[in-house]
């Protein structure tokens, strides 16, 4: 079976933005966040939802499809915590807590490599290489399954510019962030590398499902 590189459940805006304003310590994704992530937060199956409840339908089908066959992730430093340069604080151990939701092997792009860190069943790895080396890093650690390209916008920008993601599921949320890093500027502008459907959703969110082209 071929091993995916796959982006997975990313949401981003109508004008494109995956990440609000005012990021910090307790809003990784910035003070809009929860308006962005509304359909993925109102699932059954969001991942630590306390007891029951909870919407089925589409959206909850992406939200249980989040773990389907993957076996690595791959994030840029800032989805791992909002520090820059050296590491100054080693005891500072990420946004995920003690729980990460990943549950595989994480590789962290970084210029600033430390020690490898384990959470859980989660392990970070800090590496400081191209997509392409990191790729293969990945894949090798996800034993056959496939590895998920997990964000920020630059990290699957970086992927996407070196033509190394399979598969995209992107969710375009019915609000608009203004300022902040953009993924595209329209969805269309992938078009000419993959195959593209539109699924919109009883939330108001639509989904945009990429997969590669044949090539001939």
């Amino acid at each position: 079976m071929t091993q995916l590189s796959r982006v997975q459940n990313f949401t981003v805006s109508r004008d494109g933005v995956a990440a609000g304003v005012e990021q910090s310590l307790e809003n990784p994704f910035g003070l809009d966040h929860r308006e962005l992530m509304s359909w993925y937060l109102g699932t059954a199956s969001m991942p630590g939802r306390p007891g029951s409840g909870g919407t089925r339908g589409l959206d909850d089908y992406f939200a249980r499809d989040f773990a389907n066959n993957i076996g690595a992730e791959i994030m840029g430093r800032n989805k791992f915590g909002p520090q820059r340069g050296p590491w100054t604080d080693h005891e500072w151990q990420g946004w995920w807590g003690d729980e990460p939701p990943f549950h595989t092997p994480v590789f962290v792009m970084t210029h600033h490599v430390r020690p490898s860190l384990t959470l859980s069943d989660t392990t970070f790895h800090f590496v400081d290489a191209g997509p392409s080396d990191v790729l293969t890093q990945a894949k090798a650690a996800a034993n056959g399954r496939d590895v998920r390209i997990g964000g920020g916008v630059t990290t699957v920008r970086e992927f996407l510019d070196a033509d190394l993601v399979d598969t995209l599921h992107v969710a375009v949320a019915p609000v608009d962030l203004g300022p902040g890093l953009a993924l595209w500027e329209s969805p269309d502008d992938l078009n000419d590398r993959f195959e593209h459907e539109v699924v919109p959703s009883a939330s108001g969110v639509v989904h945009h499902l990429f997969w590669r082209r044949h090539q001939t």
